[in-house]
């Protein structure tokens, strides 16, 4: 059986979440931080329900999303969709899981599998560095719950299957009741994260949007009490060359343009397609950390969007002003239609809006040098120009120091394994060809 939930009817790109309700449930709390989308979702027990909620939603959504490849697979080949259509897929980190648990409660003995193939697991195992178990595939490449519950329920009766993998729910869910051990691999939050940003790109709200003017209003909060505790003019006169030039990195790095309009208060302007992904799709203002970290300074910050440049600079006054009553140190965005997005996050470091970096990443390269400074830089570059391979003097021109500093954060950057030699590149010139390195760790950012 089937059901459909609505949202309240608001201004946004509607996009319809389509998939068995615990799926749905994770890509509901993970659509919460894509202001942009309104969503109606549709929930099934087995796949093959998939094809009447999708000919019912996409009469009302401007993008679906399925839970995974299978029901995605079923409506292309049933229906004739003539709206962007993308699904949530099954990566390491999902059967990683799945494993895990399998392994904790059952071991990894003997498994019966279904939908996936044996290379997916040849290459998983090699990673892990453990032996494969013994596993039987389903030979079957049908999409039938029944004949899916059937192969495992025999695997397991027969002694050739301690436990089953399964890529759908509602298998998942049938051989629980028959007493049969049992993992279902599901895709984590992080894989619908990456999803949902591509479907966000794919609408042609979005891309009708991607040059819209954007005007931003930053106040700096705290500049009085800084300046006080200098000693001279001049070293006050430093503290604004440094602050200015910290938000013109900033702006640089929203390929903007930036004017001081005096009594601490700066002004900038970009595209909104740009600050979409600079923000992460509007989560987080990663210049209120640098501010903070560099200065101790704190930022209230207001960003206006509009369908024209004017619309867009009164927006922004509205969204400083309500960010300013918040108490400072937030940021607010005020839409087209005057409705409100905010606060965003201010304290988190840089991320690409095409993908968000784990925290576990993020220590692993500031114990490696990379600190959110450079990160913010190279993640920045890599998200405008969606390229992970630089050689040193490019790498150096990006971070802003010398080539020799950058020769000796590099290896760093490669003990740590986050950092890799590619090949090299010939000059014009004579001279000796430079080498290509490679951001391994941030490769997920332009997938």
């Amino acid at each position: 059986m089937s059901d459909v939930y609505r949202t309240s009817a608001e201004n946004g790109i509607r996009i319809a979440l389509i998939g068995p309700t615990p799926m749905v449930e994770i890509m509901k709390r993970a659509v919460k931080g894509f202001p942009s989308f309104v969503t109606v979702a549709g929930t099934y027990q087995k796949p093959e329900e998939a094809v009447q909620l999708t000919e019912e939603l996409m009469k009302e959504a401007e993008v679906l999303l399925f839970s995974g490849p299978i029901s995605y697979g079923l409506c292309i080949e049933q229906l004739s969709i003539p709206k962007p259509a993308h699904f949530v897929p099954l990566t390491g980190s999902g059967l990683y899981r799945a494993l895990y648990r399998l392994n904790r409660t059952y071991g990894l003995v003997s498994l019966s599998i279904d939908t996936l193939t044996e290379h997916v697991f040849t290459g998983t195992f090699r990673e892990l560095g453990e032996p494969m178990p013994d596993m039987v595939f389903c030979p079957s490449t049908k999409v039938d719950t029944e004949e899916l519950v059937r192969f495992h329920e025999s695997q397991f009766r027969s002694g050739r299957a301690k436990a089953a993998l399964t890529a759908l729910s509602s298998v998942s869910e049938e051989l629980n009741r028959r007493g049969v051990p049992n993992e279902w691999i599901m895709p984590t939050e992080q894989d619908v994260i990456v999803a949902l940003e591509r479907a966000l790109l794919s609408t042609e709200t979005r891309k009708s949007k991607e040059a819209q003017v954007v005007v931003g209003l930053i106040q700096v909060n705290g500049f009085p009490k800084l300046a006080d505790v200098r000693k001279s003019e001049h070293e006050v006169q430093r503290l604004k060359l440094d602050i200015h030039r910290m938000m013109l990195e900033y702006v640089e790095t929203l390929e903007g343009h930036l004017t001081a309009l005096g009594g601490e208060e700066y002004l900038f302007v970009t595209t909104r397609g740009t600050f979409e992904r600079l923000t992460g799709g509007y989560k987080y203002i990663p210049l209120a950390k640098t501010a903070h970290a560099s200065f101790g300074l704190f930022l209230s910050i207001g960003i206006g969007f509009g369908r024209s440049a004017n619309d867009a600079g009164t927006h922004a006054r509205i969204a400083l002003r309500q960010a300013q009553e918040a108490g400072g140190d937030s940021c607010f965005i005020v839409r087209e239609d005057e409705s409100v997005i905010g606060p965003l996050e201010m304290g988190r470091p840089l991320e690409s809006g095409l993908a968000l970096i784990e925290a576990s990443l993020l220590k692993q390269a500031e114990e490696a040098g990379l600190t959110a400074a450079y990160l913010s830089r190279i993640v920045g570059q890599i998200a405008r120009k969606g390229k992970v391979d630089y050689n040193v003097h490019d790498l150096a021109y990006v971070l802003g120091i010398t080539v020799r500093s950058t020769h000796r954060l590099l290896l760093n950057w490669i003990d740590a394994g986050m950092v890799e030699i590619t090949g090299e590149e010939r000059g014009k010139g004579k001279g000796r060809p430079k080498q290509i390195y490679r951001f391994t760790f941030l490769q997920e950012l332009v997938r």
